[in-house]
This record gives structure tokens, sequence and C-alpha cells, in this order.
């Protein structure tokens, strides 16, 4: 793996190194030592799967409050997106600062998302599915959000979305 740090401190956008025959090719996604030498948390204790039939569809921007905040490793299966992180913690130099990365299954790359910073996407084809895993279980009640379009950290969206939650549409402004 190919670990890039972004202009987020502690978000890192990982390629795999495929080693490729004639049969196709094989990489891996996760190592914990790799994880830890690049000062990461390896800890993952749940796993998820985002499938969305239409492209249009935002969803987020998502994050989960204190006592159990939650580190994310994402990466696009089927389909594409744009892939965005929020820079959520107050002591950051990047505070409310962002970043956004396309990911698609053609090129299988991953978006490693600390804990205090949010995350959403919006597909950019049909059936575009994402695959998470999480340092932590979900708390429903710890559930947080962040409005989209929020003028707070001014997010340059490549589309207008066309589907999404009442909740993700109505998160109050950001202070």
């Amino acid at each position: 793996m190919i670990f890039h740090e972004t202009k987020l401190k502690g978000v890192f956008e990982i390629h795999l190194e495929p080693k490729a025959d004639d049969r196709g090719s094989f990489a891996r996604s996760f190592c914990r030592q790799e994880f830890e030498q690049h000062g990461l948390n390896p800890t993952i204790v749940q796993c998820s799967v985002s499938f969305n039939e239409k492209k249009g569809t935002l969803r987020g921007l998502h994050y989960q409050a204190d006592p159990h905040p939650e580190t994310k490793l994402l990466r696009c299966t089927q389909g594409a997106i744009y892939d965005v992180v929020v820079d959520l913690r107050p002591s950051s130099p990047t505070f409310k600062d962002w970043i956004g990365v396309i990911l698609t299954a053609v090129h299988r790359h991953m978006i490693y998302v600390p804990k205090g910073c949010a995350h959403g996407f919006l597909t950019l084809e049909d059936r575009s599915e994402i695959f998470y895993q999480m340092s932590e279980i979900y708390y429903p009640e710890l559930s947080r959000g962040a409005r989209w379009d929020d003028p707070a950290f001014h997010i340059d969206w490549p589309a207008q979305p066309v589907i999404m939650s009442d909740r993700d549409r109505s998160y109050p402004d950001f202070h």
C-alpha cells in the first residue's frame, strides 16, 4: 500500500499495489503493521456497505461524537463517488477545511478518515457501492452531521445532489 497524507493532518489517500499475472491481480488492502507505522488507528470493529442506486445520491456529512468517535477506512467497490472529508477538530490548523477525492471501483484506492472529521460522498455513477471499515461500534445516539452545503465549509461539489435524506438536508449551520 502507498500512503499519501492529504492537506488535512491524519487524512490519507491509500493506493493499493496490485501484483498482476495472467490470472489478474492481488493486492493487500489492510495491514495492521503498516497502519501503525504511519500512525494510523488499525482497529476495525465493524464493517458496513452503502449501496446507492442512482447517480447524484448524497450521503453525509457524518461523524460519531464522543465518547466513541470513529475512524473510517473506505473504498468504492462498485461505480464511482466524490468523497469529502471535513476537519471538525477545533485544535487542528486545518479546522473547517475539506478535501474531495474521486474514489472508483476501477482505481481501487481508499480514504482514511480519522476521528474528529466528518465524511460524506456524492455518487458519480448509478449503482455505486462503498465498503466501510470502522474503529467503533455504531451508536445511533452519538450520530452527528454537518450539512453538505454549509457556508462554514464552502465545499465545491462536482454536481448538485439529486437524492438525499431529510436528515442530511436539514442539519443546522456549523459554528
